[in-house]
């Protein structure tokens, strides 16, 4: 199974592309889609769309994974990442037909078997479990892998379907 994992963001958003077959995963690909701080943030959001859906025909994955949304202090940027990922899984839902969501904290127990895991505890459980030889980076692409292999360790079925 080819899986697509996502970190959204609206200046960055992290991918990551994994197989998982028999309960091993390999990387196929990772990187970002950034988008211009000068540009207003509709042009940034088609942007993402755009450098998204060509991601899902280049790769032809499966099913999309994609963090949940976490709110620290700055409201502002919440809000523009809430956007970003709207139309990361707008898009996903024209191109997909699963789309798998999880909160850090599930990723976390997924990958090192501790909610409350740091990004040290996660790199390093990212890099071992798909036999890299250094962390990816830069972060976000690592944290989209991490996405990636938590659907592929936690096997679930139901996803939200294509309409």
């Amino acid at each position: 199974m080819r899986i697509l994992g996502i970190d959204p963001g609206f200046a960055i958003v992290g991918y990551g592309v994994i197989d998982s077959e028999k309960g091993k995963s390999s990387v196929v690909d990772y990187g970002v889609i950034t988008t211009p701080k000068e540009e207003k943030l509709p042009a940034r959001l088609h942007m993402i769309y755009d450098d998204l859906a060509a991601l899902i025909d280049k790769f032809k994955p499966d099913c999309m994974a994609i963090e949940e949304l976490f709110f620290t202090k700055n409201i502002t940027t919440g809000i523009a990442v809430a956007e970003a990922r709207g139309v990361i899984l707008l898009c996903a839902t024209h191109k997909l037909g699963h789309i798998f969501e999880y909160t850090p904290n599930q990723i976390k127990e997924a990958l090192t078997g501790y909610g409350k895991a740091t990004k040290a505890q996660m790199q390093f459980m990212v890099t071992r479990l798909l036999g890299l030889k250094s962390v990816p980076k830069p972060d976000d692409a690592a944290d989209a892998l991490a996405v990636a292999l938590t659907q592929a360790q936690t096997g679930r079925l139901a996803g939200i379907f294509r309409v």
